[in-house]
């Protein structure tokens, strides 16, 4: 398949800056584990303390660092789409999030985000700009 370059800097655009969106929430588990804490209770009606959700968030950001690095682009890209799909399924189940008012608003973020997630995994042989995968310097610690 020849190379499109425009195609693929958009892929990279999207890539990286999807990892950004969801660097910030991994993050926040990490430094900010209370409020963290205070999202799950308040929109997964779950109450876990603060090393559960540490550790959640290291493995996150491990996750999003290697899709980032387009590093095993079927498994990271996939677990970045099936994070943000359990994400939004939760919050839409949560009866927070697509309703009116400025906070329902907010959440209509994630709705383009969901469809650019998508799109990443589907096109994941495409996305070569900057990728481990692409660049073959993974090859043997995929097999």
């Amino acid at each position: 398949m020849p190379r499109d370059p425009k195609l693929e800097v958009s892929l990279l655009l999207m890539r990286l800056t999807l990892a950004a969106f969801m660097l910030v929430w991994a993050v926040d588990k990490v430094i900010a584990p209370d409020h963290a804490q205070a999202v799950f209770a308040r929109y997964y009606f779950t109450d876990l303390s603060h090393q559960p959700l540490v550790i959640i968030g290291i493995v996150q950001i491990a996750v999003i660092a290697a899709f980032a690095a387009g590093f095993a682009r079927f498994w990271t890209y996939g677990a970045v789409l099936l994070l943000h799909t359990v994400d939004g399924i939760d919050l839409c189940s949560a009866g927070k999030s697509l309703g009116g008012g400025a906070r329902g608003l907010l959440f209509w973020a994630a709705v383009p985000v969901l469809a650019a997630a998508l799109a990443l995994f589907l096109l994941r042989d495409r996305d070569r700009l900057l990728s481990v995968d692409a660049a073959g310097w993974a090859r043997g610690l995929r097999q």
